[in-house]
């Protein structure tokens, strides 16, 4: 009997080990599929595989305040997201008004204001920010949390989001004036680029995770995602707006 304790006392922790490989290799997958394959499957890959994941690993037991979803937790949780999001709106806007952070705000897919409303009202938060953050500080945050401590909840978690957007970055550089002009252009200015967006999402994803810990819900994290990616949409699209006079 008490030889059988150990391997039983392994058991959880084995699935769970299994349940973050799981989440890895669907997460893996989906960026592959959204990126290279069809127009329709880059808008709703993402969005069905975050769904998908949310349900297999809610069958696999784990609680809605694992995931970062309880009720419990949603007080605590809007008043971080307010405050994050008013951080996020001041560091915008004074980015956008300075000259020597303007040009970073020049991305030529939100040149147009109504495009920028769009994208971040609709696209940026359906298609990016809710299912990257359900898939990431929700399932993905909710399975290493079993086995892994603090430190490496942080440090795994963050690494994966950074290497999340490698694909999505490769033409990063190419449509970004400000970014342009840093890098250059060429495969080596690619391969910076893809680097800098690589560190700077890790970077996000550390203070993405900080709050879904603090708070103990996702509403904040979506919050401050939204406002890095959406505000930033419609600034460029002022930033464009008022250059072109």
């Amino acid at each position: 009997m008490l030889a059988s304790a150990p391997v039983a006392a392994a058991r959880p922790k084995l699935h769970a080990y299994i349940d973050i490989a799981v989440v890895v290799v669907v997460l893996a997958g989906t960026n592959l599929i959204a990126h290279f394959t069809t127009a329709w499957a880059s808008i709703v890959t993402v969005p069905i595989a975050a769904v998908a994941l949310l349900v297999l690993m809610r069958k696999r037991g784990l609680g809605w305040a694992e995931l970062g979803l309880s009720p419990r937790h949603w007080r605590r949780g809007t008043l971080y997201a307010l405050g994050a999001v008013g951080i996020v709106l001041t560091a915008v806007a004074i980015g956008a008004l300075l000259p020597i952070t303007r040009p970073f705000f020049l991305a030529d897919r939100y040149a147009t204001i109504s495009g920028a409303l769009i994208a971040s009202m609709i696209v940026i938060p359906l298609q990016t920010v809710i299912p990257e953050e359900l898939a990431f500080r929700g399932v993905l945050h909710g399975t290493l949390d079993r086995v892994v401590g603090v430190r490496g909840l942080f440090a795994a978690g963050s690494l994966m989001f950074g290497l999340w957007h490698i694909a999505s970055s490769m033409g990063l550089t190419s449509g970004n004036k400000g970014l342009l002009e840093i890098v250059g252009g060429g495969l080596l200015g690619q391969i910076v680029g893809i680097a800098l967006a690589v560190a700077a999402t890790a970077v996000a994803g550390v203070v993405f995770t900080w709050l879904r810990r603090r708070s103990g819900s996702l509403l904040a994290p979506i919050a401050l995602h939204w406002s890095l990616n959406g505000a930033g949409a419609l600034a460029a699209a002022v930033v464009w707006h008022t250059a072109l006079r």
